[in-house]
């Protein structure tokens, strides 16, 4: 297969994550088929594509004629949907391994042949999700950053099995979609969450410690680290249940103490304060994702 070839591509996952990679789809011009595990979220997942890029018409940043032609190209469709005519399939799913191996497995069956399986996944190995299909080489790795549209790095991952062919194929794509392309080796965390989840999980640290405030955390990496955002209000943004699954993969496949979760994450989680995504963890948010406020005194 090559570039050119791809004309439809089907996104597993209509959250955060799968809806940016079906909008960045669409509007390169590809004919999208959008999944959820059911119609119903898939069809709220075009929703709030449609709600980001109504904002954008009204700003006058965006045509609303090509508003109206990138939606148009995101077709929500039944979980059990047909997939016969894709010729990529991106998995977004909830970063939970055993989900991931039972969509691959699922999946494969209802590919095409020589059709390409991806997995956005930020941390599961991309050559145990491809040992769980019949196309083994067909499978890699592609790690979008969030969120989507706006970010330009696009992560491959070659798991033990994935052919030069198919790298070839998804960096030309990531380009086409106007990503930057790094890669990486099959572990834990690949580049860029290999270096940003013990960051995030040591500011938890700070926090749990009492050497300062969320306020003071987050105002001392954007101030004197020169980032854009803190890395509590990072958190939230990325979901605290998905970064301690994360940090919970570089503990347990290291081995190594240095990657233990905060126990302030865990009992965050616990607690089913997952972050922005909810409107609470660190902090909290209103229906919009605005920050309101400290989520609790420290």
């Amino acid at each position: 297969m090559k570039v050119e070839d791809i004309r439809e591509i089907a996104v597993i996952g209509a959250g955060q994550m799968g809806g940016g990679i079906a909008q960045v789809c669409a509007a390169t011009g590809y004919d999208v088929l959008l999944l959820d595990a059911s119609v119903e979220r898939a069809e709220q997942g075009k929703r709030r594509i449609a709600s980001v890029l109504g904002k954008q018409v009204e700003k006058g940043k965006l045509p609303a004629e090509d508003r109206d032609a990138l939606l148009a190209h995101v077709k929500p469709t039944a979980p059990d949907g047909y997939l016969g005519n894709a010729d990529l399939v991106i998995e977004a799913a909830t970063e939970e391994q055993s989900l991931k191996i039972d969509l691959f497995k699922r999946t494969d069956q209802r590919m095409k042949p020589g059709a390409i399986l991806a997995s956005n996944t930020s941390s599961i190995s991309i050559t145990r999700l491809a040992g769980q299909t019949q196309r083994p080489e067909s499978v890699i790795g592609m790690h979008f950053m969030n969120p989507v549209p706006l970010m330009k790095l696009v992560e491959l991952v070659r798991g033990v099995q994935t052919s030069d062919a198919t790298m070839d194929v998804i960096r030309a794509l990531a380009e086409r979609l106007g990503k930057t392309v790094i890669t990486s080796k099959d572990q834990p965390g690949f580049v860029v969450n290999r270096m940003l989840v013990p960051f995030l999980n040591e500011a938890c640290f700070v926090l749990q410690e009492g050497l300062g405030t969320p306020e003071d955390i987050d105002a001392g990496a954007r101030l004197g680290l020169n980032h854009p955002m803190g890395p509590l209000e990072l958190a939230d943004l990325i979901g605290l249940d998905t970064l301690l699954f994360i940090a919970e993969v570089l503990h347990r496949e290291f081995g190594d103490d240095k990657y233990r979760p905060a126990t302030l994450l865990r009992n965050l989680v616990a607690a089913g304060w997952y972050g922005r995504k909810v409107g609470r963890g660190f902090y909290t948010y209103d229906d919009k994702g605005i920050k309101t406020g400290r989520a609790f005194e420290r």
